[in-house]
Order: structure tokens, then C-alpha cells, then sequence
């Protein structure tokens, strides 16, 4: 229950994200995971930035948005590990929940033209470079040093969109030798019915001939159920259980 807390509240704090799945296992994970604030990390086709919270206020602003607009992180909190039965009643924040130590913002998708990010930080109101990230760049012309993420090449996972005209084709990307499924409203969320084939080491596969219309999904891999971390349409059940929406025509 205290994990489900959790993941509850980091889901309130990130909502504003469009891009990357904030509902999804992995993103949730790897930001429960984050132990402490450090150089900007890559996740999926974002990036993640941390600071730490003894620092009042610390914002963002990127070059390709030509420094106009200032991004503000937001707090990151954890359940107390334990409460008094006053705490568990409390809805105070302040009781239930303690400080991070980690402020932290998350630019959900990068461009291809982007691929090298410059930006620079706001902390307590002065523009710096970013105080934990090594890597810089200083514009000849201002003499502006700015701070860099350099973004690989992602290879392109096609998506439920990708597979020829009425049919669906699902593909998931881990570890080589493992098992995946899928299931949705095409088979009445049966998890074990359909089991992805790999194609390729660690790429994953199934195409579905299916009618015309409007379908529901999600993947199963060690036990998890898991959103379509390629495709970013989302929709509720009739449960108000999160599912991945594709379309037939």
C-alpha cells in the first residue's frame, strides 16, 4: 500500500508531462529509483534534471526555445517509512511525506533537430550552468556558456500504427529470451492468449488481423502490466485502469 501511496504521488507531481508515459512502470521506477540529484539522465526520447532541494527555486530554459520561456522543477517527496496512527490520518503533506532532497524537471521528448541541448539553470533567481553536469559549450559570439546534453540516435521502434491495413502489429522491446504478451479489448484482456514472438534479439513481435475500429491494450512482461512505450495515445477502462488506444481502419 505505502509503494502504491507513492507512485500516487509522484503521478500527481509529474501530471503535467505530455510526452513520455508517467503512468507507465519504467518511468515510475526509474524516478523512485533516483537516490540523489546528479547530470542530466536520458529516458526513452526525454531527458531528466535533477538539483537538489536545499536550493530554493531552480528553473530551466533551452537554447532552441532561445532562452524566451523558464522551465520550473518540481519537488520530489517519499512516504515516511513509518507513521504514527495521527500521521496516517493526517492530510497534511508535511506529515505523511518527507523531502527527496531532489528537485528535478523532465523535458519529455527531444527533437531530431535537438539533438545536442544547450541550456542553462535559474537557481535563487541567478542563471548559471547547471552546477552537476560536466559537459558545456561556450557561444563564440556572446561568450554565454551554456551547458550540454548531446542525445543519441534512436533507433526507430515501429509502432501498432506501423502494421499493414487491418491489422495490428505490437512490438516491445528486452531482454533477449524472455516472455511478453499482449492483451486488450480484442480478446477480452486475456494476458496469456497471444505471446509475442522475437523477431530479432531483445525485439519482440505480433501482428493481429482485427476489423475495423478503436482498440485497447497493454503488454505483460515479468508480471508487470505495461503501456505501449511507443505509441503515447491513452485511454481509461471501464475499471479506470490506464490502456494504450490504437486505431484499425
Amino acid at each position: 500500500m505505502r509503494k502504491i501511496i507513492i507512485l500516487m504521488l509522484l503521478i500527481v507531481s509529474i501530471g503535467s508531462i505530455e510526452a513520455i508515459d508517467t503512468e507507465s512502470y519504467q518511468f515510475i521506477n526509474h524516478l523512485l529509483n533516483t537516490r540523489r540529484p546528479g547530470a542530466p539522465e536520458i529516458f526513452d526520447d526525454g531527458v531528466i534534471f535533477t538539483a537538489p532541494s536545499t536550493y530554493r527555486r531552480v528553473g530551466i530554459s533551452f537554447a532552441h526555445e532561445q532562452f524566451a520561456k523558464v522551465h520550473w522543477f518540481e519537488k520530489m517527496l517519499r512516504a515516511k517509512d513509518e507513521l504514527t496512527p495521527k500521521e496516517e490520518k493526517s492530510k497534511n503533506e508535511a506529515d505523511r511525506y518527507r523531502d527527496s532532497g531532489i528537485l528535478f524537471y523532465v523535458l519529455p521528448r527531444v527533437a531530431p533537430e535537438n539533438r545536442e541541448l544547450e541550456y542553462r539553470l535559474v537557481i535563487n533567481g541567478l542563471w548559471t550552468t547547471d552546477p552537476l553536469n560536466p559537459q558545456y559549450r561556450i557561444d563564440r559570439k556572446s561568450g554565454i556558456v551554456c551547458s550540454l546534453v548531446v542525445m543519441p540516435e534512436f533507433e526507430k521502434t515501429p509502432t501498432a500504427f506501423d502494421g499493414p491495413p487491418g491489422t495490428l502489429t505490437f512490438n516491445y522491446r528486452a531482454p533477449s529470451g524472455e516472455t511478453v504478451s499482449v492483451a486488450g479489448s480484442f480478446n477480452g484482456w486475456d494476458p496469456f492468449m497471444y505471446e509475442l514472438r522475437e523477431t530479432t534479439p531483445g525485439v519482440y513481435s505480433l501482428t493481429l488481423p482485427l476489423p475495423p475500429g478503436t482498440y485497447h491494450y497493454v503488454f505483460f512482461h515479468r508480471g508487470r502490466r505495461i503501456l505501449d512505450p511507443y505509441n503515447h495515445n491513452r485511454a481509461y477502462t471501464i475499471e479506470g485502469i490506464a490502456a494504450t488506444e490504437a486505431v484499425v481502419r
